[in-house]
């Protein structure tokens, strides 16, 4: 797979040191965020539309546990947001910014190559 740099038109005129440095933090913390499996799974069925613990299991391929964990990092993050229905939990992105994110891993890594 072929990753293109950007280039300097597409990107524009660069930031102040400081309000980059401020922004590559982010970046980065939102990275460290979705840098595992289980969590990146859980963002990209959730992009699909709100879905509930059990769902969720089932899609992952995970015990009820293991989600339940990856989802509490999620929302501590503030990357996933819940609602309880009766028993029931369910959970939606909670940022648009991580529905871009992995909207762009999706199309680097599951669309077909042509």
């Amino acid at each position: 797979m072929e990753i293109r740099a950007a280039t300097a038109e597409a990107i524009g005129p660069a930031p102040d040191a400081s309000l980059m440095a401020e922004q590559a933090k982010a970046a980065a913390e939102l990275m460290k965020a979705v840098a595992h499996e289980g969590r990146l799974m859980i963002l990209c069925h959730l992009v699909a539309g709100e879905r509930s613990v059990s769902e969720l299991e089932e899609l992952v391929g995970a015990r009820q546990a293991a989600v339940s964990q990856q989802l509490a990092r999620l929302r501590l993050e503030g990357l996933v947001k819940s609602r309880r229905d009766g028993k029931a939990i369910y959970y939606s992105i909670g940022d648009e910014k991580v529905e871009r994110l992995i909207s762009a891993l999706h199309t680097l890594f599951c669309e077909a190559d042509d």
